[in-house]
């Protein structure tokens, strides 16, 4: 069963009861990266930590709160502040080499603002996810799934507030910008999309990649980045965002190498199963969207077999009205763990 943790209190008090009570995963964690970096960016953990130093400097100067988290994480589960922040950073660390293939959408119905992807990466890594709850006195509480240790992820807020993340591999990394899953944990702690969207184009991404940004408004941005762009994906006519593993829209002056394969294939598969609805869908109906097995392994429900290493590790799907998400662990066509994230 898949570790909840909660945490309240000072940056360092939410740390430190994350690292302490998530240390076996954050050790395992760490051990997985410590294998993907050599495996994909040919770097030791110690080359890794000598990256992470001069992101650590960075984040202390300019998000004093995240860092104060870091430092409570890794007191908590006895690891170095470099340890942590090299996991919180290593979609910058590796520049782009690490290959998750996730699937999202966003659809405004006239009851609902549903928001919902398949998180696909090494089943390995599947231990290690943990259930986190961040209450802090001035700000949204939020609930994500996340991998033990990291600060941001995937999930919503009190405020109606959820994100979805999908990774983009292209090179460039910008030391002075925002890591990505610290973006990700700066969306959670806005209490409309607007807000959220604004925020991180204020700050800058210091890598590429795409998030799908929405509230129980109606408001929806698919938000891709660059170290150095922004381009905002804004809803269809029909009120939908879908977006996969490459860039949708064109960056000035950047060109992102066509990765995957089966990303630009899962866009078109998404786009034509919501083009069956006539009306618009349920709940279940939306839920089921992610349970497609056309064109294995790299479909939208992701399998570890033949070319893909990665498999869907989890399905979320939301509805921001409420606020309330249902979490599937592992494939969501196959038996597992269901548990809801709640206010």
């Amino acid at each position: 069963m898949i570790k909840q943790i909660s945490c309240q209190g000072t940056p360092y008090e939410i740390g430190f009861k994350h690292g302490t009570e998530a240390a076996t995963e954050i050790h395992r964690s760490i051990t997985f990266y410590t294998s993907m970096f050599l495996i994909r960016s040919k770097k030791s953990w110690p080359e890794v930590l000598d990256v992470a130093k001069v992101f650590e400097k960075e984040i202390s100067s300019k998000w004093p709160r995240y860092h104060e988290e870091m430092r409570g994480i890794a007191e908590g589960s006895k690891r170095s502040v470099e340890d942590i922040v090299a996991i919180n950073c290593r979609t910058e660390i590796a520049f782009g080499l690490f290959s998750d293939g996730c699937t999202s959408l966003f659809w405004e119905t006239e009851g609902a603002c549903l928001l919902g992807q398949n998180w696909d990466w090494n089943p390995v890594q599947k231990p290690n996810l943990i259930a986190l709850t961040i209450t802090q006195a001035t700000l949204p509480t939020i609930k994500i799934i996340t991998e033990a240790g990291l600060i941001g992820k995937i999930g919503l807020n009190s405020s109606g507030v959820g994100v979805c993340f999908n990774a983009i591999r292209a090179p460039g990394l910008n030391y002075n910008h925002m890591p990505a899953h610290l973006g990700l944990r700066t969306v959670l702690e806005c209490t409309s999309a607007k807000e959220a969207v604004e925020t991180l184009e204020k700050e800058g991404m210091a890598s590429s990649a795409h998030m799908l940004i929405a509230d129980g408004k109606g408001e929806a941005v698919g938000l891709e980045f660059t170290k150095d762009t922004f381009a905002r994906i804004m809803k269809d006519s029909r009120g939908r965002v879908v977006h996969s593993n490459h860039l949708l829209k064109e960056h000035k002056g950047f060109e992102a190498p066509q990765w995957m394969e089966d990303s630009p294939q899962r866009v078109e598969r998404m786009s034509a199963l919501t083009e069956k609805f006539a009306e618009e869908p349920s709940w279940d109906e939306f839920s089921d969207l992610f349970k497609d097995e056309d064109g294995l392994p790299g479909a939208i429900c992701r399998k570890a077999e033949g070319y893909s290493d990665a498999a869907t590790l989890f399905n979320i799907v939301m509805d921001l009205r409420v606020p309330r998400a249902v979490v599937k662990m592992g494939r969501p066509n196959e038996d597992g763990e269901v548990i809801e994230l709640g206010f």
